[in-house]
């Protein structure tokens, strides 16, 4: 059995702000508004820090994103992605958002790494409005976060310009200096035979998932940590099937600037250890008759990698 249950705090630091971009929100941040007096809210009441699960066999240190950082934001350790959430302090909406998956970066050749936050998807909406809280025109969005950055996918039911996807500073959305919680069960088994997957499913155990792959020419691995929210077991083949999302799912073929423009919506499955399918979101043509009468974004590209999937349980056997 492997085990892990060691539980560490790390007081956690963003990366420098980006360069200031269009804002991708519909409620303008005066950015001067300084956010300073909500931030020391959060370092009154103890919610800056952030704690994370470390695995073991591996060194400890405390730095954001380092190979050694024990916190729930390092590379090798866990987070407990039911409790986990991204808190920001702009003092017009210190709007919490829940976090869905991570994806970590790390450049072999520099060295550099960075760590991306999925935000769970949300609707349009008149926020603080008296009523018609929805807007008529709704349209999905999803953030996510990384690099004193935030990247929104803005999904409507066509196609509208460029809007779909589009990058801005963290102080241009919901202040600079926004809280991560990452905290992580008390107890995690890595789950290395179909056995283990089986009955930690039927327990009823929350189950995370470490989709790992590389790019030799670029230099470029990528680990796509998530919880599992669909499981498939057939009893009488002794197999297994992850299917889950969304994800951020990192294009590591080239190097991008910035680094966060890289990640695009993606569902995942697996049955084995060495590879992993996605069908990443994109715009996606709707052919009538022959003819193309409309294009929306949908899931709809598939690739198939050769990856390391690791799967762990939240408690025991």
């Amino acid at each position: 059995m492997k085990a892990i249950n060691n539980l560490f705090l790390c007081h956690m630091k963003l990366y420098p702000k980006a360069e200031k971009l269009p804002a991708n929100s519909d409620r303008p941040f005066d950015s001067s508004a300084s956010s300073g007096a909500s931030r020391r809210k959060f370092i009154k009441s103890g919610a800056v820090t952030a704690s994370g699960l470390f695995l073991s066999g591996l060194s400890s240190g405390c730095g954001q994103g380092s190979i050694g950082d024990p916190s729930g934001t390092g590379l090798n350790s866990l987070i407990d992605y039911g409790r986990s959430f991204y808190c920001n302090t702009a003092e017009f909406n210190s709007v919490r958002m829940w976090i869905e998956s991570r994806t970590m970066i790390i450049n072999e050749k520099s060295g550099a790494e960075h760590v991306y936050y999925q935000g769970a998807s949300c609707k349009s909406e008149n926020t603080f409005g008296e009523k018609d809280l929805f807007y008529k025109d709704n349209y999905d969005f999803l953030p996510v976060f990384g690099d004193g950055q935030v990247l929104v996918f803005r999904r409507h039911v066509n196609k509208r310009g460029d809007r779909y996807r589009t990058i801005a500073g963290m102080e241009d959305m919901w202040g600079a200096d926004p809280v991560i919680y990452t905290p992580t069960p008390e107890y995690a088994e890595e789950l290395d035979s179909f056995e283990k997957i089986r009955d930690a499913t039927a327990a009823g155990l929350p189950i995370v998932s470490r989709t790992e792959f590389s790019n030799p020419d670029t230099g470029l691995r990528a680990i796509i940590e998530c919880p599992v929210k669909t499981m498939n077991i057939s009893h009488p083949e002794k197999i297994y099937q992850v299917d889950t999302g969304p994800v951020a799912f990192p294009d590591i073929s080239k190097n991008y600037d910035p680094q966060i423009d890289c990640l695009s919506l993606a569902f995942l499955a697996f049955n084995k250890d060495h590879f992993t399918d996605f069908v990443i979101e994109a715009l996606t043509p709707i052919i009538e008759d022959g003819k193309e009468v409309a294009a929306v974004y949908h899931y709809s590209k598939i690739l198939s990698l050769e990856t390391n999937n690791k799967l762990y349980a939240f408690g025991k056997i």
